[in-house]
Formats: C-alpha cells, structure tokens, sequence
C-alpha cells in the first residue's frame, strides 16, 4: 500500500482533472436488466495538482464521486468534485490555498472547515450523502451529483460524523459515531440513530480510553461495538512533529460493547490485541456472547510509528479475523482467531445481513503485498472456502458492492460491482460479476474512455 505520507502522482493514484456526463457507455458481456440503479463510488482526488500538496496525506484528497447509472442493459457516467468549502475557494483562487488541510487558516484567509467529503457515499431518508469521517455529511443531488451543502440534521448535529453509519435492516435506523467530538484529537465519542424519516433518534457522548483513528463500528441486533485500538492521536505530536496519528501499540487495544436499548451507560471494554482494523465485515449475537469478522493487521499501513518512522511492510497485512467477545465472562479479554491468510481489506456483505449471522462475504486481496488489490474473495464462511476471481498483473480491483437479485432472493444471490483499472491502456471498467459464479469472471464489462482513480468505499441505490 502507498506511503501515505506522500500524495502520489502517479499511476492510478494521480487524480483526474475533469467531470465528464457520459450518456452512455460501451459494454462488453451484457448487462443484467434486473440491475436497476446507481453505484455510486468516493474517493479522494485533489483539484489541483501542484508541488504544495505533493506532501499532503493520501486521505485528505478533496472528494470526488462517481456515479455508474445502470437501467435496461444500459448504463451512463457522471462524476463531480463534492463542493465542500474548500474546494470553492481554491476554485475561486485557481491554485490550492490550503496544503495542510484541515488547518483553518492560511496567509490570513480563513475557509469554513467542513472537510473534504471524500471516504463513502450513502443513501438515506430519500437523500444521497458525501461522508468523510471527521466531519458532518455533505448532500449531493442523486442525479446530477450537484452538491447541496452540509447536512446538519435540523441542527442538533455539530461534531464528526462516520463515513461508515450502517443501517439496520429491521428497523430502518442508521447507526452512527463520531470521533474527537468536542475538540480535535480529544477521546470523546458520540453515537447516535438517524430514523428513517431523517430526524436524529438518540445522540449520546462517551469517553474513549483514548484518542484514536476510529474508522469503522459494527452493530448487531442487541449491541454496538467501538474498536478502541492504538493508532493514537496527539495533540502534542500534531503541533510539534506534525503527527496527528501515530502507532502506539504499548496502549493496548479495547472494543467498547453497549446495549442498543440502554446506551452509553451499559458501556464496557473488553481488551483486544494491539492490532488495527480499518473495517470489520459484519457482528452478530449468540447466546452469551458477540461475533464480529474484521480485517486486522499487526501494524497498520499509510501512518507512522511513534517515533515517526514507517513500519515494516511486512506487518501491515491484513487477515480476516473472527472476535468473539464473551458476554457472561468476569474477566474483559476477547478472543481472536484468524479465519484466513489472505491479504486483504475492503470487506462488504449482503446488507440485509447486517447485524445478523451471515453466510457470504466479499473482500479485495493484494497478492503482492504492494496495495494493488487485484484479487476478489467471494466467501463462504459457513463451509470455510471462497471463490475468487482475478484481474492480469498490473491491473486493480475497487471494493466490490453486493446488490442481490432480488428483495426475495436468498443470502448472496447476486451480484458483485468493482471498478477496475486497466494498466495497459490507463482507464476504467465497472465489472458485474455474478456471485453464483465469480471464478468465470464478469458477465459485462462497461468501459471508461478514462481512468476513475483508486478511491475508498461506495453503495448500490436501487430505482
């Protein structure tokens, strides 16, 4: 995976420089018709390419969102730069104004900061967000992806918001936290519910045993879970090394485990091992006791050791891995087992699973170890194997979205969505792969006349 101390410029990691509306586009293979709807993807991709943010984190890329629109066989293009407050003035100035973003002010200018938008794309309440997690969500137009502005809930939010909410299936409610919520790098956290009509239900806060980069929380029907592990902020080391994150395994790791009826006040830590996990695939109950697959690593990649050095690319893989937190248990020490030894990350499952026992899952692997995923896992968790299918050296694989086949079609009957690049000819295919069937490779190929750059997470919105 790249250094993410340098902003590369090369490869597929260059940002692009237009917004294009393609009607549509050609296909190889066709088209499933019963695929009607919109993947939509986010990623970071700076407006402007110049040596002062050649040094900027890879993450903090302004957001762009790309929109693959499929209905009858058919499918068209869109993408745009969300409008975020710094992006409209470095617009307005034609140049990039703040390289050190989200630093407030620079040279006596000062610019809202709202962030930049560029880590997921949601659906909800009738309304397509732009999430980024240390920030409040930014509204798009679902069809022409103009952005409308930030998202304030009729204004009880003001803190961060995750870029990874997740919807229960059952009750319609999106689940969400936020990190550092009354100040930057302060181990204070919310979480909360939006209800399906869009109005906040629940809003509580709570302190973390510290300050960390908290990316991903599960759900499952009866709890919440918040991984609570070492890749540690600091207010110091921000200010005097210009480290906000660093790895700190000697803090150990913890997973805060609350009850969804009673909230923060039926919080509890359970320890972990010093290991790091971006995303986690999915937890459930079972008598007595919690089950939630993630992807952890020894170390994690793209952040310094504390000392500021980087980290031994040979510890940061990532494998996926099964928790299991003993609810009846006096002590508060949680079981790992690792459930594979692929490289991998990005893990996505049939949502209408989420929070309840599930038999598929998907992920991306890098068999080289170098970052480029160019191998998709379609798994069987039940009988323990996985399908997969590949894409020749030198090309990559995005996160593949699930969309099943239909409202009633049994657990991962469907499809997988995943955006490729092609190396050779430097753009983009949307490859739909049919789950029955990943390891025959995709029944269509839509092909970009350009490149859609390596980004981080999108989703499906049916009709």
């Amino acid at each position: 995976m790249p250094d993410g101390s340098v902003f590369h410029r090369a490869g597929n990691l260059a940002p692009i420089d237009c917004e294009y509306d393609i009607a549509a586009l050609t296909i190889s293979g066709e088209v499933p018709r019963e695929l009607c709807g919109t993947l939509y993807r986010n990623g970071p991709n700076p407006q402007f390419s110049d040596p002062a943010t050649a040094g900027c984190h890879w993450f903090l890329g302004d957001g762009m969102v790309h929109a693959f629109r499929l209905e009858n066989g058919r499918t068209s293009y869109r993408n745009r730069w969300v409008r975020t407050h710094k992006w409209q003035a470095e617009n307005a100035a034609g140049r990039p104004l703040l390289p050190e973003y989200p630093k407030p002010t620079l040279q006596g200018l000062s610019i809202r900061n709202t962030g930049v938008a560029n880590t997921n794309v949601i659906w909800h309440a009738g309304r397509l967000y732009a999430l980024e997690e240390g920030h409040l969500p930014f509204e798009l137009d679902p069809r022409t992806l103009e952005t409308r502005g930030v998202e304030r809930f009729r204004g009880i939010l003001k803190g961060p918001f995750t870029a990874h909410p997740k919807r229960d299936p059952a009750t319609g409610d999106l689940l969400f936290f936020g990190c550092s919520a009354d100040a930057p790098l302060s181990p204070l956290m919310s979480w909360g519910t939006v209800q399906p009509d869009g109005r906040i239900g629940k809003l509580e806060h709570f302190l973390a045993p510290y300050c960390a980069m908290v990316h991903d929380f599960a759900i499952t029907q009866r709890h919440v879970l918040f991984p609570v592990l070492p890749l540690a902020g600091s207010r110091w080391r921000a200010m005097t090394k210009g480290l906000p994150f660093a790895w700190e395994p000697e803090r150990g790791g913890y997973v805060g485990v609350m009850r969804r009826d009673a909230g923060v006040a039926s919080l509890r830590w359970f320890r972990a091992e010093a290991g790091y996990v971006f995303h986690l695939m999915n937890a459930w109950d079972e008598p007595g006791r919690i089950v939630a697959d993630v992807l952890q690593y020894d170390v994690p990649p793209l952040f310094p050791l504390r000392d500021g050095q980087r980290s031994d690319p040979a510890e940061t893989r990532a494998r996926l891995t099964r928790w299991t937190l003993d609810l009846d248990a006096a002590g508060d020490v949680m079981r790992t087992d690792p459930l594979d030894e692929e490289n991998g990350e990005f893990p996505r499952i049939d949502e209408r699973r989420t929070g309840l026992p599930n038999r598929h899952g998907a992920y991306v692997v890098s068999r080289h170890g170098d970052g480029i995923f160019d191998r998709l896992l379609w798994c069987d968790l039940l009988r323990g194997r996985a399908d997969a299918f590949e894409v020749p050296p030198g090309d990559a694989l995005s996160e593949a979205v699930f969309v099943a086949r239909g409202d009633d079609a049994p657990e991962g009957d469907g499809w997988l969505l995943t955006v490729a690049w092609r190396a050779r000819d430097r753009r983009s295919d949307l490859l739909v792969l049919d789950t029955q069937a990943i390891e025959r490779g995709p029944v269509a190929a839509v092909h970009l006349p350009h490149r859609v750059p390596f980004g981080f997470h999108g989703n499906w919105v049916a009709g």
